[in-house]
């Protein structure tokens, strides 16, 4: 499968890359070459691979899924001017999003300050660091939105600190979702028409950006949102969350609610184990979300064999394997699961969720009126 070709911005008719390389400026025919190299590192890693599963059920594997829109957010400021050479980008996360942003900084060369919470795992914030970014963890939670809610305060007073400074704002700058539209041409050039979309939602940028892209092919593609419990984007109250990579405490611009059909809340141990039996039946080594939206997406296929499915895999598995992806510390943490559900419980109201796997008919409405909190659930 070939890569997408990438942006070649420019600053005055001028290449960016020939000025901006790991913070020197610089310009000539070499430069160019290496400028090129740059494009061929970046697309080659951020477009999936089509997989297909079953024969009406199809994966789109990215290797580091958020790559793409990094790339697109990064490379379209430089076109506009809004990115210069010196600049320093400020962002919040706590997975993949940086990563995409810290390797695309790296290779355009602009310092990056990453803001995270005690969540990001100590092999990814090793990751970033080799990559040259500063990554800030912010402790205490606030009162209203938990450590997100922390973290873009944070965020404020860094770009203070650097301004001017650019901020790429995954969660409410379309061109997150935007970017998406490559991967949307791409499943129809190579599967066709796509009956129903399946993928998990956090910032709302690969969801709804794929669905869009998808629905000018075919309007009536169906797009069915995977979220987790304790997550604010379709009804619940925020918690604690043990599955990370999907959901949200604030809600965020970029989900568009009325582009959604369906959404399915799934625990962390229905998560882990269905990734887990993605690897052994389909050798396929992605992340926890991919396993969720796999188990949601099967489901999906089998009930409806005559219909398309394509499911969004987020990343590859390995900075999990020392925490989901070992059966140690799933047992020492009660979530291990011997026998993976085959069907959702389905509600006709998020307050119905009950804490496993539910499933709700969401009919394309409008974003939900915010949930009371409620008492604490219990795994039975």
């Amino acid at each position: 499968m070939t890569g997408r070709a990438v942006n070649t911005p420019s600053v005055n008719g001028q290449s960016a890359y020939d000025r901006v390389v790991n913070g020197r400026t610089v310009s000539g025919g070499g430069e160019r070459a290496r400028a090129a190299s740059i494009g061929d590192a970046v697309a080659a890693a951020e477009m999936p691979r089509l997989v297909r599963l079953e024969h009406n059920l199809y994966a789109a594997c990215f290797t580091v899924m958020k790559l793409l829109p990094a790339r697109y957010i990064v490379d379209t400021a430089v076109e506009r001017g809004e990115l210069r050479p010196g600049t320093t980008v400020v962002e919040t996360s706590s997975g993949t999003f940086g990563l995409g942003l810290a390797m695309v900084t790296a290779l355009r060369g602009y310092p990056l300050v990453l803001v995270s919470d005690p969540v990001l795992d100590a092999p990814l914030k090793a990751r970033l660091e080799d990559l040259g970014a500063r990554v800030e963890i912010v402790t205490q939670p606030a009162a209203v939105g938990g450590h997100q809610r922390a973290r873009l305060d944070r965020l404020a007073e860094i770009c203070a600190e650097y301004e001017p400074a650019f901020v790429p704002s995954q969660y409410d700058n379309p061109l997150n979702p935007a970017a998406y539209t490559a991967v949307a041409d791409l499943a129809h050039e190579r599967i066709g028409r796509v009956d129903t979309l399946v993928g998990c939602v956090g910032s709302g940028g690969s969801m709804c950006g794929t669905a869009d892209g998808l629905r000018r092919y075919d309007p009536a593609t169906r797009a069915v949102a995977v979220d987790t419990h304790d997550s604010v984007l379709f009804g619940l109250p925020d918690g604690p969350r043990t599955l990370r990579g999907l959901g949200n405490s604030l809600m965020p611009a970029n989900v568009e609610h009325s582009t959604f059909d369906d959404v399915h809340w799934l625990g962390a141990a229905e998560a882990f184990e269905a990734t887990a039996r993605l690897h052994r039946e389909h050798a396929l080594f992605m992340g926890p979300t991919s396993g969720a939206a796999y188990l949601v997406a099967r489901w999906e296929a089998r009930r409806r064999p005559d219909r398309t499915v394509l499911a969004l895999f987020a990343d590859e598995g390995h900075r999990y394997q020392s925490t989901s992806g070992d059966p140690a510390w799933l047992r020492a943490r009660g979530l291990h699961l011997p026998v993976l559900p085959t069907e959702p419980h389905t509600v006709d109201e998020p307050g119905r969720v009950g804490g496993h796997w539910d499933h709700m008919v969401w009919g394309r409405r409008p974003a939900p009126d915010p949930a009371p909190s409620p008492a604490p659930r219990v795994r039975a």
